[in-house]
C-alpha cells in the first residue's frame, strides 16, 4: 500500500495550511512516510516532515499527493511520471477535473485511500519534440496539452500541419492546441474543442483564433504522429508549450513533432469516482442559467 509519500503543493494559498494539517495528520496515523516538496516549506509546520525538491521528491515513493488545483497535479505528474508513481490530487482550485478530493473531504477521504478504498486509471501522456535542420533540439512531455501559439506578435502565424505524412491543411491563425482526453476539458474546451472520454485512444487538434470560418476542431487515433511545420513569416516570434512550460525558441524552418508517450500517467480517486459526474459539477449541467 502506499507508505511513501510525497507532497507537492500549490506555493501560496489560502486554504493551504489546513488542508495540508488535515493531510499530514491523516498520513501520521497511518505512519507513512512524508517527503515535503520544498516550495512548501513556509506553509508547513516547523516540525513537520523533511523536505525536497526534483528528483529527491519523487524517487522510491508510492504515492505522490497534490494539493492545489489542476496546474499542481500537472507539476506533479510530471515529477512523478519518469518514476512511474501514481498521483492522486486534493483540491483547492476553481473547477479541478484532475483533483477531486475537496478541503472538506481530506480526512476522510484520504483516509479511505490509505486503507485501500480507491480506484486508478491511466492517463495518455503526448511526447513534443523540436526537430531543427533534421534533429532534435529539445524535448518535452505533457499531459493535458502541447500549445503553439504566437508569442510576441499581434500577427497570425502560418501553420502546415501533417498527420502520419499526410498534409492536413495550411492554417493562419493564433496557434494550435494539440490535447489528449485529459486536456479537452482545459484549454482546447476554451478553444471550441470537444470533450473526449478520458479512456478514449485519441488527440484533438484545436485551431486557436483561424482565419478561416470552415474550420473545424480534429480527433485523431493516439498511435498517430501530428507533425507541424512552421512557415517563414513571424516564425520567430512563436512558442511551444507543453502544459503551461515554454520550451525553446522556435525558428523558420522547424518542426514540431508530437506523439504519444509509450508510458502513462496513473492517477488515484477515490472509490466510486465518476468522471460524468465530475462534468456535471465542474460544468454545471442541467442547472437554471437563471
Amino acid at each position: 500500500m502506499f507508505k511513501r509519500i510525497a507532497i507537492v503543493t500549490k506555493p501560496a494559498d489560502s486554504t493551504l495550511r489546513s488542508a495540508l494539517d488535515a493531510a499530514l495528520a491523516v498520513l501520521g496515523r497511518h505512519g507513512a512516510e512524508v517527503l515535503l516538496d520544498h516550495l512548501s516549506a513556509l506553509d508547513a509546520p516547523t516540525t513537520g516532515p523533511q523536505r525536497a525538491s526534483g528528483e529527491e521528491l519523487v524517487a522510491n515513493r508510492d504515492l505522490v499527493i497534490a494539493i492545489g488545483g489542476d496546474g499542481t497535479l500537472l507539476r506533479a505528474a510530471k515529477l512523478a511520471f519518469p518514476h512511474r508513481v501514481p498521483v492522486l490530487g486534493l483540491n483547492l482550485g476553481r473547477l479541478g477535473f484532475l483533483a477531486d478530493i475537496s478541503p472538506q473531504q481530506v480526512t476522510q477521504g484520504l483516509d479511505a485511500i490509505l486503507t485501500g478504498r480507491y480506484c486508478s486509471e491511466e492517463r495518455c501522456v503526448l511526447q513534443c519534440e523540436i526537430l531543427r535542420d533534421g534533429a532534435i533540439f529539445a524535448t518535452q512531455i505533457a499531459l493535458n496539452d502541447v500549445v503553439i501559439q504566437r508569442w510576441s506578435t499581434a500577427r497570425l502565424i502560418t501553420l502546415n500541419t501533417y498527420v502520419d505524412g499526410r498534409f492536413v491543411h495550411t492554417q493562419r491563425s493564433d496557434g494550435m492546441i494539440i490535447s489528449t482526453p485529459t486536456g479537452s476539458t482545459a484549454y482546447a474546451l476554451s478553444g471550441g474543442g470537444p470533450i473526449l472520454d478520458p479512456t478514449l485512444p485519441a488527440m484533438v487538434l484545436v485551431p486557436i483564433c483561424p482565419h478561416t470560418l470552415t474550420n473545424r476542431p480534429l480527433v485523431i487515433s493516439n498511435n498517430s504522429c501530428i507533425e507541424i511545420d512552421f512557415a517563414s513569416d513571424n516564425a520567430e516570434d512563436s512558442r511551444a508549450t507543453a502544459d503551461g512550460h515554454p520550451m525553446p525558441i522556435l525558428k523558420a524552418g522547424d518542426r514540431i513533432r508530437i506523439t504519444r508517450h509509450a508510458d502513462a500517467v496513473r492517477l488515484i480517486h477515490p472509490s466510486g469516482h465518476d468522471h460524468f459526474a465530475t462534468l456535471r459539477a465542474k460544468l454545471q449541467w442541467g442547472r437554471s442559467p437563471c
